[in-house]
């Protein structure tokens, strides 16, 4: 029999009981770690631009967070990283072209709107930092659709604007875009390097794997989601390949776009994704057959930001559609 003081100590909770070291503000602050090499290449590229850019949207998203708890009296959570993280991700999903006030209208918007009013992390619906570039988009299409040529030089005076492969793919098709990057060895080599132009953290790719193959060590995301995304677009590309900017090559479209950046970062977000593994494989498959549609046939040349929110949409019903059955249940017979 335990004693009256073993008793108190006992806490009966319901399940899950598994229990691990890791904690919210270790996840999230690994996350930011493994978003330094495309950070470290963006700035390589675009100078200190993306410095500006990027630290804006993090300076925003953190005090947005600060001054919005504060002010409600409650205790601020900064401290956990997933501000920052918004800030950071935001930051890699914009043109280094934009003037100063659009990452900070970004961040508030991502932090505020999206995260807080919903009742803080854990509670959002969609991906912050999606919605923030979304609103973005659409108050700021100009300005958000301006791109900057790679200089591959810290300080440069002058800054040429220019298309993204996507954007050349599919005004102009593929013969343009060889035109412009040479033969396919070429333009494979720039794209996985980041020697194009894009937002900021989209366009290494290499970068990217880097950090993805560190989530994947720490046990921080899993195939689940991505793999059937990238799986999805390549397919969709080869299947339906044809002249114009319908390219049958599916590694064009893997390397291009932000498709790494969400798949890795974004698609796998716990909150706004699936927690069931077989749900996640459709999420990350209906993420691919979005992303192609718009690509192929919607009006803008990338699809990745509006898969991701619209599949977000469909998180809840398809964990509902998986639910587990209860350990021990047996299924009702019908007299």
């Amino acid at each position: 029999m335990a004693t009256e003081a073993e008793a108190r100590k006992l806490v009966v909770s319901v399940s899950p009981h598994a229990r691990g070291d890791e904690t919210v503000g270790r996840i999230m602050w690994s996350v930011n770690l493994a978003l330094l090499p495309a950070f470290i290449m963006s700035v390589y590229y675009f100078g200190p631009r993306a410095i500006y850019v990027t630290g804006l949207c993090i300076l925003a998203a953190v005090l947005s967070e600060h001054i919005y708890q504060t002010s409600l009296k409650k205790p601020t959570t900064i401290g956990d990283g997933s501000a920052f993280l918004t800030g950071l991700l935001l930051g890699l999903n914009l043109p280094p072209s934009v003037p100063f006030y659009v990452p900070i209208v970004g961040s508030v918007v991502a932090i505020i709107i999206t995260k807080l009013l919903f009742g803080g992390l854990g509670y959002n619906v969609f991906n912050p930092a999606l919605i923030g570039r979304a609103f973005l988009l659409i108050s700021f299409p100009k300005l958000m659709t301006i791109w900057f040529a790679p200089t591959a030089k810290f300080v440069a005076m002058d800054a040429m604007t220019t298309a993204t492969p996507l954007g050349i793919l599919k005004e102009e098709g593929i013969v343009k875009l060889m035109e412009i990057f040479g033969d396919k060895t070429d333009l494979y080599m720039s794209l996985l390097v980041g020697n194009r132009a894009g937002s900021l953290g989209e366009t290494s790719v290499i970068a990217l794997l880097i950090g993805a193959a560190f989530l994947f060590y720490r046990g921080y995301i899993t195939w689940h989601v991505p793999v059937p995304f990238l799986a999805t677009v390549g397919l969709m590309a080869w299947v339906f390949g044809g002249e114009g900017y319908f390219t049958g090559d599916p590694v064009i479209h893997l390397l291009s776009g932000g498709l790494m950046l969400g798949a890795f970062f974004m698609a796998t977000d716990y909150v706004t994704c699936p927690s069931i593994r077989k749900g996640q494989i459709i999420f990350g498959i209906g993420c691919g057959v979005i992303t192609m549609l718009i690509r192929l046939k919607g009006g803008f040349p990338e699809g990745v930001m509006f898969a991701i929110l619209l599949m977000n949409c469909f998180s809840p019903l398809i964990d509902r559609s998986f639910k587990p059955k209860m350990f021990g249940a047996v299924k009702e017979q019908k007299a």
